[in-house]
């Protein structure tokens, strides 16, 4: 497996290589040394996520609280979906910027995000599969959502399907300016810090 940073501090895009022969395929789909190796930081997975969707469904842009943070390893095993990393940590050089790429059943690649970067994504056919690998397990009170419709991230979900379908949730999100005016966005400064406690001794 190969892993190579993505625009977005924190953010990396994993590729495994694909074994296949006239019974069909094989790969190591995550391979937590290899990761290690490449983002210089620890991955404890303590708990394990899998979503099934229609297509056109977009799920986010979801994010959590830091501390404690969540970070999570993202992949599609069946299906395909326009996979993307927003950062939300208020004070960081990319604040506001996003990075894309369709995660699918052909190249399976996964995207590994840091703790304190949102994530969303949409189905780009029916009965897409998408398994997170995350640091924390889930905490309500820690989970937050900004709208995946907020003009100023300009997601291009319409690029990709005639129609998304995003839940009641997500639509009553805030923006991004909103969440960062209510002070409900991580700080850069609290994820430097939690990097830093997770970083690999040197």
């Amino acid at each position: 497996m190969s892993v190579e940073p993505l625009g977005i501090d924190g953010a990396w895009l994993c590729t495994p290589q694909l074994h296949s022969d006239p019974r069909g395929l094989f790969l190591e789909w995550f391979r937590s040394d290899v990761l290690a190796t490449a983002t210089e930081r620890e991955f404890d997975v303590v708990q394990a996520n899998h979503s099934v969707s229609g297509k056109g469904v977009v799920r986010g842009v979801h994010y959590a609280d830091v501390p404690p943070g969540q970070a999570k390893y993202v992949t599609v095993p069946v299906g395909a979906a326009l996979d993307i990393v927003v950062d939300l940590r208020m004070g960081s050089p990319t604040f506001g910027k996003s990075e894309m790429i369709v995660l699918d059943d052909e190249r399976r690649q996964g995207v590994f995000l840091a703790e304190g970067l949102g994530h969303a994504f949409c189905a780009l056919q029916d009965d897409t599969a998408v398994t997170y690998l995350v640091s924390a397990v889930y905490s309500p009170q820690h989970e937050h959502a900004v709208s995946p419709n907020d003009p100023d991230l300009a997601l291009p979900w319409n690029e990709y399907v005639e129609t998304p379908i995003v839940s009641d949730r997500d639509l009553a999100a805030p923006s991004v300016a909103e969440a960062a005016a209510a002070g409900a966005l991580p700080s850069y400064s609290a994820c430097l810090e939690r990097y830093s406690a997770v970083a690999l001794p040197r």
